[in-house]
């Protein structure tokens, strides 16, 4: 197989929907071995439109480079009281996917 599974963590805010089912935010991305490109991604918000944004906004994005544009664009575009949760569960799978290419090396 050409990819990887690689998820993110982070502690939702109170008051939030998906705080009733999940304690956790988790972002989970299947990423191309070779250039780091996120294939697909998917994350635990309560609204499949929520989720749907998130994963428009990370598939394409190589992780070579960092997350900072990823970070920028989550920023702008989702200002939902998840938002932190998000940065903080997308930097999470980052940190883990820099792990797994240091192992690799």
């Amino acid at each position: 197989m050409n990819t990887q599974f690689i998820a993110g963590h982070a502690r939702l805010p109170a008051g939030m929907a998906a705080k009733s089912v999940y304690d956790t935010l988790t972002i989970t991305a299947e990423i191309d071995k070779k250039y780091g490109v996120i294939v697909d991604a998917s994350c635990t918000l309560a609204t499949e439109h929520g989720r749907d944004y998130v994963a428009r906004l990370l598939k394409g994005h190589s992780l070579r480079g960092g997350i900072d544009s990823i970070l920028e664009q989550l920023n702008e575009g989702y200002l939902g009281k998840a938002n932190s949760a998000l940065c903080a569960a997308l930097k999470d799978l980052y940190k883990q996917y820099c792990k797994m290419q240091e192992e690799k090396e």
